[in-house]
């Protein structure tokens, strides 16, 4: 096979491991284009491989991005010690469900095909929790938890032996655990996220404080970016009345508000006037209120996302 044909066919398989290469890389870093960089660093890597002792190409290739993975979060750390607010990048899709339920509003068949959300996701409150382990915590929670690679897979990828990994697995879900504003509460259905949005949504643009009060948890937590608050590099605000008294400086924005599903939750897209997208709404949610509120509204990162299908294809909220 000529090197060109044995390159072709490397890329093919190459293609093949991208899917949960990017994911793997998007859940340790929380950034699409860092999640894109590492992946191609793989790629290249890849290329200048000997191939003969590459056993097993799926595991040499997210030990690979695994390791540049723990490579940046070690950087990052180092540089986000004295930032407050550290949020994800969001992954942002359609909200199915409710698309269907404008169709039938509409006398439309509810026999459209759409795409189905991804499954391989992970949630906004997990990613702000995952911030606070260490590096190697957080690419072994990561394998181990969500990715279900043994310990004596990833021993390797950190340097430790398979006993300290299983003690690095276990500290990190303790923390991880004592961390979740949800655990021991029931969770959500679709529809019911959907209706506590709707509400928190709806009130806002009525600017009635009660009905916000409402649906947001009392020890409610909202996370910005700078986006939402330029004179800052983010900011966090607690308690239902602090957030409601933010809410409602938004309520313009909130009457152009779409549905979508933001990291796999209820959530939503709002408008500038000009048609220019203001901002993502992200929501976590338990015993049908808003315990957490994640606005996104950087201007380079939402030009990393393809909001454009969200501005007339769905209906508002």
């Amino acid at each position: 096979m000529s090197p060109m044909a044995e390159t072709k066919s490397l890329a093919a398989c190459f293609e093949e491991q991208r899917l949960h290469l990017e994911s793997l890389a998007y859940r340790l870093l929380g950034s699409l284009s860092q999640a894109d960089d590492a992946v191609q660093e793989a790629w290249q890597r890849l290329l200048r491989v000997d191939l003969a002792q590459v056993d097993d190409l799926s595991a040499w290739l997210t030990a690979v991005v695994a390791r540049v993975c723990l490579d940046a979060l070690r950087k990052q750390r180092a540089r986000r010690r004295s930032l407050p607010v550290q949020l994800p990048d969001p992954l942002v899709e359609r909200d199915p469900g409710r698309e269907a339920d404008a169709d039938a509003r509409a006398g439309q068949p509810r026999t459209a095909k759409r795409a189905p959300p991804r499954t391989d996701t992970i949630s906004l409150a997990l990613f702000v929790v995952l911030e606070t382990l260490t590096p190697a915590e957080r690419l072994t929670f990561v394998l181990q938890e969500l990715c279900a690679l043994p310990s004596e897979q990833i021993a390797p990828i950190v340097g430790r032996t398979p006993t300290a990994v299983r003690l690095l697995a276990s500290r990190a879900r303790r923390r991880v655990l004592g961390a979740s504003c949800t655990v021991g509460r029931p969770a959500l259905s679709h529809e019911q996220q959907r209706r506590a949005v709707d509400t928190f949504l709806a009130a806002t643009r009525r600017r009635d404080f009660d009905a916000l009060l409402a649906v947001l948890d009392s020890n409610v937590v909202l996370r910005a970016d700078r986006g939402a608050v330029p004179s800052t590099r983010g900011c966090e605000l607690r308690g239902a009345g602090q957030v409601a008294k933010q809410a409602l400086q938004f309520a313009r924005l909130a009457e152009t508000a779409r549905p979508a599903l933001v990291n796999g939750t209820a959530g939503a897209v709002s408008w500038l006037p000009g048609g220019q997208p203001f901002s993502v709404l992200g929501f976590t949610l338990a015993d049908r209120q808003i315990v957490e509120l994640y606005v996104f509204a950087d201007p380079s990162r939402l030009a990393q996302l393809d909001l454009a299908k969200f501005a007339a294809a769905t209906p508002k909220l």
